[in-house]
């Protein structure tokens, strides 16, 4: 199996869907390709090859070039995006709008009965500069898509401006000496002007959709103060490394992942997880880099910097989510694809039909040039990830991370949400509740046997038995031969207690595994424990190879809800969905954790090994059901992956992040509810500008053949429609979760 690499170019000079369509033809032509995404919002390209990535590279940027595109490095497209919305780049526009302006007076002052006309060499003169210097660029990027045998909107743009110019020209030639005849160098400059406008007014909304990014980037402090063994010293954040000793002083940013080693404070960390509240901080502590450290200093330990910080992965996860294509964008881009050569059969076909109509060669070519300015493949490249682009930026303000953009337009069908229990639904720090020896036996005794075989796992019940063992000053005998299974327990040979003698067989297991094992503990009592909403394990003792354990005791584990949790499962039944929680614990033990968050008893899947949650996944989409799984810990990876959406918590664990769609950057389960609403209300904004992108066109070209529409009215209405798309993309920035609406 090839290893795939991925590699990111930017690309100047696309304008619509046409010209993605081109550069994606192009650079999967290049051996060594296996698929290629190109983002009109984004500029951008993203490469999966089977090669080295610095082999391709090179090749890569020659395919662009060659198609007639300008890629370009990193630091220039940062350049550019950085001075898009500058006023000195709208000097062009602003000097293209005074040109045109005294060609198009005329015609608003003819409605005032003001019958006023430039004689036809100031308007050359005028109309010159805008067609053929300020509207090179419509020039060279028509005829490089000439070339290529395909169209984009900059050759309607050339064509259709170059025929009223050159009508113009000839109308004036013709006419008698010291006539007045009409000519269109008003149509030819004020359509270069208006789309020069749009297209300045649409980077600038390019630049607010990708303020996410910007944001998030800005995080980083510039300098960190190091402690050394002189005291502190300000040094570059390139240059901490994990391990360093750094000092963070009130108000400032926290420069990177670090655990807190000397003081307290307050740190705000809503940029990152979008919670509204700081959280306190004392000495043990993690802190995020990037977040606000409030009015203590603080003295911490770096653990994580650069590419592998928290920050780092959140703008990687954005970055991703905004570079990725939406599958509907797929299927708009193929009809992109022949968009262009459409409107020129039309135009022509515009031409003949007017000129056998006999209305003449000026008002064919007029129509025809209306046809060709109207149409408008940009909207449509720019309807769906100007939108995705706007969801996923607020999205990720608000500590809702989408991983890509098929995730986001999935999660609006969801009709039913799994929770895993432990850590999700439930705080994830049980207790132990109480251990019942069945025989006459030490307790005391008996904790430590099952503190020993817990000492090095992580699992939250070993987690459990452990702290409860610490807190009595228990101790702990060494362990050989440990097994561990998962979803059943572990088993080793615990060293000498008080119990055992030297090296006798323990092991402490699910009461599946007790039932496999043929070990029999009191039903009665086990029924009494999980009836209270317990989780029940069993301390076994080995007594030889071929004889069943004995039960020697009892565990019983308590975890509480999360805070939220209730509210969360009642917001989400009211938006009409199913909820079902899988647990592996037992069935008693998770319904009666099911009923305290309000979720149906029939609705609880219990008892499922972490290796069978997929499978119960599986077995809720049957029947074309859309199912979001929400975890956090590495056993419910393959539910995730499984899930049409996975929601991973981003307390839990890396893999359960990799493995889901999007992850919630704080433990709040409001977040699954907002998550799907904020999807459902991009997926709206995309049909939205599809139906508008759409519009344009279906009712502007007949207009425009009709001989409706005149060719400046159509290159107004041709501007107006990308703008419209983008605008109304935009209006997502001023989403809010509804703990945050509700505040307001």
């Amino acid at each position: 199996m090839d290893i795939t690499h991925t590699l990111d170019i930017s690309i100047g000079g696309m304008t619509c869907a046409s010209c993605v369509a081109r550069v994606e033809r192009a650079l999967q032509q290049v051996p060594g390709v296996q698929d290629a995404t190109v983002n009109l919002a984004t500029e951008s390209a993203r490469i999966v090859v089977t090669q080295d990535v610095e082999s391709m590279d090179a090749q890569l940027r020659r395919a662009v070039r060659t198609a007639g595109y300008a890629p370009r490095t990193a630091a220039r497209a940062d350049a550019e995006a950085a001075s898009a919305t500058g006023w000195h780049d709208f000097l062009p526009v602003g000097l293209a709008l005074l040109l045109a302006a005294p060609l198009f007076a005329p015609m608003l002052l003819a409605p005032f009965g003001v019958h006023w006309m430039l004689p036809p060499v100031a308007q050359l003169l005028l109309a010159a500069p805008v067609q053929f210097w300020l509207g090179a660029r419509f020039y060279r990027a028509g005829w490089h898509a000439a070339r290529a045998r395909t169209g984009n909107m900059d050759l309607l743009v050339a064509l259709g401006t170059s025929a009223a110019f050159g009508l113009s020209l000839w109308l004036w030639w013709r006419a008698a000496p010291g006539a007045m005849p009409h000519l269109y160098f008003e149509a030819s400059a004020v359509v270069i002007a208006l789309v020069l406008l749009g297209k300045w007014l649409e980077l600038r909304a390019k630049r607010q959709a990708t303020s996410a990014i910007r944001a998030l980037q800005q995080l980083r402090p510039e300098l960190a103060h190091l402690i050394g063994p002189r005291g502190e010293a300000d040094v570059p954040l390139g240059e901490v490394m994990a391990a360093d000793r750094l000092a963070v002083r009130p108000g400032e940013r926290v420069p990177a992942d670090a655990r807190v080693l000397e003081g307290r404070s307050e740190v705000d960390e809503s940029m990152l997880t979008g919670e509204p509240l700081p959280v306190a901080k004392a000495p043990g502590d993690l802190l995020t880099g990037g977040s606000v450290n409030g009015s203590g200093r603080l003295v911490v330990e770096v653990r994580a910097v650069g590419a592998e910080s928290v920050l780092a992965r959140i703008i990687r996860l954005v970055e991703d989510a905004q570079a990725a294509k939406a599958p509907i964008q797929k299927q708009v881009d193929r009809v992109a694809e022949v968009f262009v050569p459409v409107v020129l059969l039309i135009a022509l076909v515009t031409l003949a039909g007017w000129g056998l109509a006999g209305a003449g060669a000026e008002a064919a070519l007029i129509h025809a040039v209306a046809v060709l300015v109207i149409a408008c493949p940009c909207a449509l490249g720019l309807a769906t990830p100007v939108a995705v682009m706007a969801g996923t930026g607020v999205a990720a303000r608000h500590g809702i991370l989408v991983k890509d953009a098929s995730a986001l337009e999935r999660a609006h069908r969801v009709d039913t949400v799994a929770f895993d229990k432990t850590g999700t639904l439930t705080l994830g720090t049980p207790v132990l509740a109480s251990l019942h020896a069945v025989v006459a036996q030490d307790e005391a005794a008996l904790l430590a046997v099952a503190a020993s075989l817990q000492s090095g796992s992580t699992h939250p019940l070993a987690q459990a038995v452990t702290r409860a063992a610490t807190a009595r000053g228990l101790p702990m005998a060494p362990v050989r031969d440990l097994q561990s299974l998962s979803g059943r327990g572990v088993r080793g040979r615990v060293g000498r207690s008080d119990l055992s003698g030297a090296n006798t067989d323990w092991a402490l297991a699910s009461l599946r595994w007790c039932a496999e094992l043929g070990a029999v503990p009191d039903a009665a009592q086990v029924a009494q424990l999980q009836s209270q909403g317990a989780t029940v394990s069993a301390l076994l003792a080995f007594a030889g190879s071929d004889a069943a354990p004995e039960v020697r005791a009892l565990l019983a584990f308590t975890d509480e809800p999360k805070p939220q949790a209730s509210a969360a499962v009642a917001t989400l039944r009211a938006r009409g969905l199913r909820v079902v929680m899988i647990s592996g614990d037992n069935l008693h033990a998770a319904q009666a954790m099911a009923a305290r968050v309000g979720i149906a008893a029939d609705d609880v899947r219990a008892e499922v090994l972490p290796a069978d949650k997929a499978a119960q996944v599986a077995a809720l989409r049957t029947g074309g059901h859309v199912v979001a799984m929400v975890g956090d810990g590495t056993n419910d990876a393959p539910a995730l992956a499984a899930a049409d959406v996975g929601i991973a918590m981003a307390s839990g664990t890396d893999v359960a992040m990799e493995a889901a769609g999007i992850t919630l950057m704080r433990g709040d389960l409001a977040l699954v509810a907002d998550a799907l609403d904020l999807s459902a209300r991009t997926v709206a904004k995309i049909r939205q500008n599809l139906f508008w992108a759409f519009a344009y066109n279906v009712v502007g070209i007949p207009f425009a053949a009709f001989g409706l529409l005149s060719p400046v009215v159509a290159g107004a209405a041709m501007a107006l429609s990308s703008l419209s798309v983008m605008s109304n993309a935009l209006l997502l920035r001023r989403w809010k979760p509804a703990g945050h609406r509700a505040r307001s």
